[in-house]
């Protein structure tokens, strides 16, 4: 069996798959014709396919010739609300982008699912493919649990895998680490509640705006000053409203932050001060306030065993100079995290960025610039299914 070979020869059919889901993309729980993509990409292949009743989930299961575990491979299928100004011929012209290379995680799962069914008489055991929507903001992953994702075989996984590309790393390069790879996600949201009224006469109102402005800078102080420096925390305001004319003093203004941490302790603390800080900032000013902090994504924990063991496969597969070590988790969030809370294995990225973008000058992941290597497909595909065959083929 030589996977690196059979993904390379079907790399111009995943890029033709990538590039239609990349020219129309679409956002949140509800995807249509990417689904409908999906389906057309798995249709003649031996596989037991569902999808899902509140979301446009696709689960498909593998069943091997003789009995075994189950191991999962995920990717996730959604866009992002971004108008696309890359140039390029396939672009989307939809007013939504493939910025965060999900169109590539699709691509490369159905990849995986068409080279693990040509190898079915092999496997002792069972695949479910995990394609999934809503993985920005919208907690896709949650949904497919709860419409019973881990039950697909009858057994649950012993094994979950996802790789997510990487706008910024050298094309074709493998980045993971175990414990934890990527921060919680969670919202701020601040409601500062005053008495408005005429902007000439401040003495006569309790203005809620600047005590709005000092919790921002309260914020800023409290991650220098009530956080442990080796349990990091992000916290960074990115909305702001207050009022509708410009000579009136509103009732109320609000803030709205993403607030990230790495741990389940920090989240916790957070869960507390921040809402109280809040809370004695509007009091002293003779404001009331409403502070919430709504968790969002889990921390995504990398088992340190299947970690081990995915660094050993893609060092023997790729080699050494492939595969490199994080030496810090990532600050974005991942809702894969549930998957692994759920069954030990491995998130990994894949380095994505083109040959003619200089490290110096490559967009980020989200960015209406940034542009995906599409050669990619051809390893991640081979590689996904790699880490589902290190469990079901016999050594």
């Amino acid at each position: 069996m030589d996977l690196i070979a059979e993904g390379a020869e079907r790399l111009a059919e995943l890029v033709e798959v990538r590039r239609v889901l990349h020219r129309e993309p679409e956002v949140g729980l509800i995807l249509p014709r990417t689904q409908a993509v999906v389906m057309d990409a798995l249709a003649g292949l031996p596989l037991e396919i569902t999808t899902g009743t509140e979301v446009t989930s696709v689960v498909a299961v593998l069943r091997g010739a003789a009995p075994g575990p189950t191991v999962l491979l995920r990717g996730d299928m959604d866009a992002l609300p971004v108008v696309e100004e890359t140039g390029l011929e396939y672009a989307a012209e939809n007013g939504n982008m493939h910025a965060c290379g999900h169109d590539l995680h699709t691509a490369g799962l159905i990849g995986a699912a068409r080279l693990l069914s040509e190898h079915r008489d092999e496997l002792h055991g069972n695949v479910v493919f995990m394609f999934q929507p809503g993985e920005e903001g919208l907690g896709g992953a949650g949904y497919m649990l709860r419409e019973g994702l881990l039950e697909a075989t009858g057994d649950k996984p012993i094994a979950a895998y996802a790789l997510h590309v990487w706008s910024q790393a050298p094309k074709g390069t493998f980045q993971l680490r175990p414990g934890t790879i990527m921060a919680s996600s969670n919202q701020l949201h601040i409601t500062v509640r005053g008495k408005g009224g005429h902007g000439s006469m401040p003495d006569r109102t309790v203005d809620p705006v600047p005590v709005v402005a000092e919790i921002v800078l309260a914020l800023q102080a409290y991650t220098t000053r009530r956080v442990n420096v080796f349990d990091p925390v992000v916290i960074t305001v990115t909305q702001l409203e207050a009022g509708v004319a410009i000579n009136v003093i509103p009732n109320t203004a609000r803030l709205g932050a993403t607030v990230r941490t790495l741990s389940d302790a920090m989240l916790e603390q957070l869960t507390r001060e921040l809402p109280a800080l809040a809370e004695q900032i509007a009091a002293a000013h003779g404001c009331t306030v409403d502070a919430r902090l709504d968790p969002q994504y889990p921390v995504t924990v990398n088992d340190a065993g299947r970690t081990a063991e995915t660094t050993e496969l893609l060092t023997d597969v790729f080699g050494a100079d492939r595969v490199q070590r994080l030496d810090n988790p990532l600050m974005g969030a991942e809702d894969f995290s549930m998957v692994l809370r759920e069954v030990p294995g491995t998130f990994a990225m894949v380095g994505a960025r083109p040959d003619d973008v200089t490290p110096e000058e490559a967009p980020s992941n989200h960015s209406s610039l940034v542009r995906f290597d599409d050669a990619v497909l051809a390893d991640t595909s081979a590689a996904l299914a790699h880490l589902a065959t290190r469990h079901l083929i016999p050594s």
